[in-house]
């Protein structure tokens, strides 16, 4: 299987070094290719710019995957060629969101491949952090979006000039809420700690903005700070907000972004959860909203896992697995309520958020399961979107008409999860935090304000049963199930991360919604005829 999906990957990449490299991405029906880093997030194709050709955007984000694969001749020649060749000096006005994870991310992590002593990936001695500075470059470029009365960024930049002249104040929660891995990892590298507290200034401003439900909302004004959009759920324009939280925790080791990820992941199981999905609400009154079922919200059971939330990360991702089954691929919209696709958002553009989750929960649990469902994966892309020129994202699942379009994160997430499914020896002596974009960056204590026992290889624990050991982190004992409540007398208790109380101290209950989430092992309590909360149903 592994070997399938390497085919996989250079079937997509060697088709883009031919047709389209060095533009942005490829068009793999006509093999030709286009510039879109301009166009990402641009819905309205507004202010394109004419004289832009590309910054080899799907390049940029081949380059961690070329090392999980073993490639370190091609990783190098691609290092090269964009130490030498790559500018930011255009008039380009690009999303800043998107050009954050996908080429600042891109840049920075495959510096830290390129650098690590102990793999040798480079020539010794000709690589002098051409991909840092690169990076810093940008880094700079960014910075005045940021300036802002509240201190959220424009969701817009142009590289060359800044922010453009009655540029748009709208922004999404994920835009200006998902900066801080990418910008952080930047200061850190640097020294520059511009660009970590700017992404800190901006995370700590949309936190207070959240409601008295430690919900927020989908888009707001970086102006003003007002909410535009008050109904939110996991998916479309929040999703990166929630996976920055606690990626952010873990490779930089501040306790506030814990505090934070837990509040709102308790909000989110409280106002968002309906059985095994995950419907949107009011983020001032907690009623649903909307009920769909969107495809970005299938990464969802991979932060459960780095959670330890495993029995609902299980429960979430096989109900993917089902809408899956059912189309051939994952719709990017089902509608819950009418058990039925979006009329307009039939399409599949080749996401990895399924497949991330897969690789994820095969990490945890080892449940061979998991490989099955990856199988399932890759045969679906050879079989709909595989073409002599690349792979096509699908325009309509229902007829699996394909649109000419391989977009750039296939290559840097959806092969790169895949692969690892069926290969993990990238990961094998180090930890690493994947971006939101499938970038790897390393959790070094250097990185960290303290260093907790959590993430420390050598502090692996073992819960021993009958059958095997199972191997334990520090972090999954922390949270859930919360093994630690059991402490003795004068040591804290730990509270899991998915624990939600019931709604009276006395535990009685009118109906299953007066009941929460129990402590111990995660499960769903309910009310009993007599008129209290418990675990009845498992018992």
């Amino acid at each position: 299987m592994s070997e399938k999906v390497r085919k996989m990957f250079y079937h997509a990449y060697d088709n883009y070094m031919t047709y389209a490299f060095p533009h942005d991405e490829l068009k793999p029906l006509t093999k030709t290719f286009t510039d879109s880093l301009s166009e990402l997030g641009n819905l309205k194709l507004e202010y394109l710019p004419e004289q832009y050709k590309g910054s080899a955007l799907s390049l940029i984000e081949s380059l961690s995957s070329l090392v999980v694969l073993g490639n370190q001749t091609e990783f190098e020649k691609g290092v090269f060629w964009l130490s030498e060749n790559l500018t930011f000096d255009v008039d380009a006005r690009i999303n800043l969101f998107e050009g954050n994870i996908r080429v600042l991310g891109g840049l920075v992590s495959a510096h830290i491949l390129a650098t690590d002593s102990t793999k040798n990936r480079l020539v010794q001695g000709t690589y002098k952090n051409q991909l840092l500075d690169l990076a810093e470059n940008l880094g700079r470029r960014f910075l005045p979006a940021f300036d802002t009365p509240t201190g959220l960024p424009y969701a817009w930049i142009n590289l060359k000039y800044g922010v453009m002249e009655n540029e748009t104040t709208e922004t999404s929660t994920s835009g200006c809420g998902s900066l801080i891995l990418e910008m952080g990892a930047l200061s850190r590298l640097t020294g520059d700690p511009r660009f970590e507290s700017a992404a800190l200034r901006a995370l700590r401003k949309l936190w207070s903005m959240r409601s008295s439900l430690n919900l927020l909302g989908t888009t707001l004004d970086v102006v003003t700070g007002e909410w535009i959009e008050h109904s939110s759920g996991i998916g479309a324009g929040v999703d990166s907000f929630y996976e920055y939280l606690l990626k952010a925790h873990i490779l930089f080791g501040r306790d506030e972004f814990w505090r934070m990820f837990q509040a709102a992941y308790i909000a989110v199981q409280r106002y968002f959860r309906h059985g095994p999905w995950y419907h949107e609400a009011d983020m001032r009154t907690g009623k649903s909203t909307y009920w769909q079922l969107t495809s970005l919200q299938a990464f969802w059971p991979g932060l459960q896992v780095l959670v330890g939330d495993i029995p609902a990360a299980n429960l979430s991702h096989r109900e993917f697995y089902y809408v899956w089954k059912k189309y051939g691929v994952l719709p990017e919209r089902y509608l819950l309520d009418h058990m039925m696709l979006h009329p307009t958002e039939k399409y599949y553009p080749l996401r990895p958020e399924f497949a991330e989750s897969t690789f994820y929960l095969y990490q945890a649990t080892k449940d061979p399961w998991y490989m099955e469902v990856g199988e399932l994966i890759v045969d679906s892309l050879n079989l709909y979107a595989r073409v002599e020129g690349g792979f096509a994202s699908i325009r309509d699942v229902t007829s699996m008409e394909l649109e000419d379009h391989q977009h750039s994160f296939f290559l840097s997430e959806t092969c790169k999860y895949l692969y690892l499914l069926y290969d993990d020896s990238f990961l094998g002596d180090r930890n690493y935090i994947f971006t939101t974009e499938g970038h790897p960056l390393p959790v070094l204590s250097s990185w960290r304000e303290k260093l907790p026992e959590a993430y420390i290889p050598s502090n692996w624990t073992y819960v021993k049963s009958e059958e095997q050991v199972k191997r334990a982190s520090a972090m999954s004992m922390r949270v859930c199930p919360a093994t630690a409540l059991e402490c003795g007398q004068g040591q804290p208790r730990v509270e899991s991360a998915c624990h939600i109380p019931d709604s009276r101290a006395d535990h009685r209950c009118f109906n299953d919604d007066d009941c929460g989430v129990d402590s111990s092992n995660c499960r769903r309590r309910s009310c009993s005829i007599a008129g209290y909360c418990g675990q009845w149903l498992f018992i």
